[in-house]
């Protein structure tokens, strides 16, 4: 007969469920940041003098479509009656990523929601099938991922002779 050690004497280890993603609104220099990872890394671009746009351009990764057939479900949230929500017009779905600057596309997500993943994934494709200019995409998930960033994006730009951000203002 194998013996083992009581129940009684060992600790289960719990782990808190994590809840929805609820980020800090941030104001600095006008701009209405989402985050403060957002705001950390605009800083950083500001200090390192590396050009950039927050939310300066949105991509259409599917357009719009109309759906003619009948779809028995509840609203997107789960909420609501179940009842029939198709023969409607669906509506593009549209990706804004944090900061575009020359050649490089930095979104910065802590924690992502739900539907991020899949957002993330049409997007590269969206880049993929439209052969847009040669991007660099970053997608850093605290504030030393953002400081590797920095300095990844200068190591390119002495690559680049002549197509530097820094020239580009």
């Amino acid at each position: 007969m194998k013996h083992r050690a009581p129940r009684s004497n060992m600790k289960k280890k719990y782990s808190r469920k994590r809840g929805p993603v609820r980020s800090k609104k941030v104001s600095i220099d006008g701009i209405n940041f989402a985050s403060g990872l957002e705001k950390y890394m605009y800083l950083a671009l500001k200090k390192a003098k590396i050009p950039a746009i927050y939310e300066g351009e949105t991509f259409e990764l599917r357009p719009s479509f109309d759906f003619p057939f009948e779809s028995y479900e509840r609203t997107g949230n789960g909420k609501g009656e179940f009842r029939n929500r198709g023969n409607k017009k669906i509506l593009n779905i549209k990706y804004t990523p944090d900061f575009v600057g020359k050649h490089f596309i930095i979104e910065t997500k802590g924690r992502a929601n739900e539907s991020f993943p899949m957002r993330w994934k049409l997007f590269k494709q969206h880049i993929a099938d439209n052969k847009l200019e040669p991007f660099t995409l970053y997608k850093p998930q605290n504030q030393k991922e953002c400081d590797e960033t920095i300095r990844l994006i200068l190591e390119k730009q002495k690559q680049w002779p002549g197509k530097s951000t820094q020239s580009d203002k």
